[in-house]
Formats: structure tokens, C-alpha cells, sequence
């Protein structure tokens, strides 16, 4: 196809640089807008501004002619409505970045969510302050992100989709995530595993986000206003982390742990990622039925992934890892089956 103006909103983080890197490759000429710009490649053109400044996004795109548009840094119905309605800019077929977590904020009662499980109502605000009223913020605010979207697709004729992603798995990382259990197993200490590592997990491969937006901007618009993107494979957590083990050439040892002896040994809610009620669990098999989305299976993606951790090992340790020593001190009582009649999973 011909090349096709694109602009990616929040184009300098994780997966919107690789998305613009994509995109560039196949042709198409690329504009990145964000908060703080970046180096470019001689490809990729930079715009700065601050979405939460309307003026400033004004100065920057008013007037401004694109063909596709895709936003990963829209995070409350606000943003949506900033960006999309600045006068005399012309953004084309516009792609939210949305998440599981707007399944999550919801009483939809069964995992994996399809899409009409969104439509399910809201849980209660949990206490201002805990870590249960953050995720469920953030998955409200992209709700409101998204109805914002509805909103306009119906009043204005804007053509638009929201993707909806579980946790992303990729070289060149920055939450922690994956790091978080690899350093636990490079220390040599045992991983204690709550719930016995039972709990269903679905990632998603960063490469696959940037190869379904190239699609999206190639042909047809979809007929949904919105999809969910996962990988094919359900593993339990416990599956997932003796395949990362197995990468790293690593044997170590898992200890089961239920929430209420981790909560009464001093550890936090979540001190390891990958588990708990906040973990999406997605069905993406519309998306594969309707525009044939086809995502990389775990075990054709983790190995690179493993690779890229360890070479480029972080300079700073996932925020649970603080709690390393209690986790030690508990794996150790649990250990003792004299004491406490359990066993320890191997």
C-alpha cells in the first residue's frame, strides 16, 4: 500500500517505540508525539508537547493531516477528548491502548474476559490509599478513556478501536515484572509461590502490539469498536516460571504459599508480580476471527526475552524484592514439616 502519515502519542516509552520503529520499516512516514522527546533515526519526526496542556497540543498539531493515529498514553476520558478534538487536526483512524484492567475494576465474574465482560458493573472504590484503589483507578480511568471513545465514534463519525492488553512480555522491559522472579532465582534463595503458583496467567509479546497495529493501519478498519490481543497460551504461574527458569538455566526451588501466611509473615499484598486479583487473564480470539490476529506463543517468545534480562540485567530491583529476607525467613518455616505439617512444592 501507499505510505500513510502516522502519529503514535507516547512514541518514546516501551512498546511506542518499537510500534514507531515497526511502522517506519514498512514505509510508512511516522511522527511521535510526547511530553519530552527523543533522539530520532532519521525517520521518525518528534513532536513535544504536553497532552495536558491544550494549548500547547494545539501549537503542535492544529492543522495537522494524518492518516492513522495510535495513543498509548490516554488514561482518562480527558485525553481522549483532548487529543481528538483540537481544532482543525485531521488525526484519521485513531487505536486506543486500553488494558485488562477494565475487566478487572468490574464484577465480570469469569477469567478469560471476552469483550462484552466490560459491560459488567463496576466493584466498589476500595480505601483511598491501598493498592486495591490504584489498579482500580487505573482500569476506571481507561474505561472512562474508552466510553469517551464510544462518545465520539457515535456523535462525531470517529473512526476509532480500543485494544485491550494483558501484561506485556518483551526485551527491553521496564517494569520489573519479569525481573523480579529472575532475581530471585539468580540469588539462589527459594521462591515462595502464593497459592502454589494455581493462578492462570496470559501474557502478551511487545512484538506482537506493534505487528497488530501495522495491520489495523493496512487494511479494512475492524467492525468492533473494540478487541482484546493475548498470546494463545494459559499456563498457571507456576508453569510460566519453570519455563523462565528453564532459560536461564536455573533449578530453583518453589515453596507454596497461601495469601493469609504471606500477609501474617509481613509481606505486602503483591510482593511478587504475575498473581492476585489484578492480573488479567484475556480471550482474544475475536480479534483472531475477525482480522486474523495471531499472537507469538510463549515458548517462541521467552527465550530472548530471558536472554535480554539477563545480559542487560537491571541496575535496580523490582519494588518487592526489598522484602526478600522475610520471604526467606518464611519459605524457612514453611520448609519444616515437623512444625507446620507442610510440604514444600518442587
Amino acid at each position: 500500500m501507499s505510505p500513510c502519515d502516522v502519529l503514535i502519542v507516547g512514541g518514546t516509552g516501551f512498546m511506542g517505540a518499537r510500534t514507531a520503529r515497526v511502522l517506519a520499516d514498512a514505509g510508512h512516514r511516522v511522527t511521535v508525539l510526547s511530553r519530552h522527546g527523543a533522539a530520532g533515526d532519521g525517520r521518525i519526526r518528534h513532536l513535544v508537547a504536553d497532552r495536558g496542556d491544550p494549548a500547547a497540543l494545539a501549537r503542535v498539531i492544529e492543522g495537522a493531516r494524518f492518516d492513522f493515529c495510535v495513543d498509548f498514553c490516554a488514561f482518562d476520558a480527558a485525553d481522549v477528548e483532548g487529543l481528538l478534538l483540537v481544532p482543525y487536526a485531521a488525526l484519521g483512524r485513531y487505536v486506543l491502548i486500553s488494558t485488562g484492567q477494565v475487566y478487572l475494576s468490574t464484577e465480570a465474574p469469569r477469567m478469560p474476559y471476552r469483550e462484552a465482560d466490560s459491560d459488567y458493573p463496576l466493584k466498589p472504590e476500595p480505601p483511598a490509599g491501598s493498592s486495591e484503589h490504584s489498579q482500580w483507578s487505573y482500569g476506571v480511568g481507561k474505561r472512562r478513556a474508552e466510553s469517551a471513545l464510544m462518545a465520539l465514534r457515535a456523535s462525531h463519525g470517529v473512526r476509532a478501536v480500543a485494544l485491550r492488553l494483558p501484561i506485556i512480555q518483551g526485551e527491553g522491559d521496564p517494569s520489573l515484572r519479569l525481573w523480579a522472579w529472575l532475581e530471585r532465582m539468580l540469588d539462589g534463595g527459594p521462591l515462595l509461590l502464593p497459592e502454589g503458583g494455581t493462578g492462570p496467567t496470559r501474557f502478551l509479546y511487545a512484538g506482537d502490539v506493534a505487528r497488530a497495529l501495522l495491520r489495523l493501519l493496512e487494511a479494512p478498519p475492524p467492525r468492533e469498536p473494540a478487541y482484546n490481543l493475548a498470546q494463545p497460551d494459559l499456563v498457571s504461574l507456576r508453569e510460566f516460571l519453570e519455563r523462565v527458569a528453564a532459560q536461564a538455566g536455573l533449578r530453583p526451588k518453589f515453596v507454596d504459599v497461601s495469601v493469609e501466611e504471606a500477609a501474617a509473615a509481613g509481606l505486602p499484598p503483591l510482593f511478587v508480580p504475575f498473581y492476585g486479583p489484578w492480573t488479567s487473564v484475556l480471550d482474544p480470539a475475536l480479534a483472531t476471527a475477525e482480522w486474523g490476529f495471531s499472537g507469538t506463543r510463549l515458548d517462541d517468545y521467552l527465550p530472548a526475552v530471558v536472554r535480554w534480562h539477563l545480559e542487560e540485567r537491571p541496575a535496580v530491583s523490582h519494588a518487592g524484592y526489598a522484602s526478600r529476607t522475610l520471604e526467606r525467613q518464611l519459605a524457612e518455616r514453611l520448609e519444616r514439616p515437623a512444625l507446620t505439617g507442610r510440604k514444600s512444592g518442587r
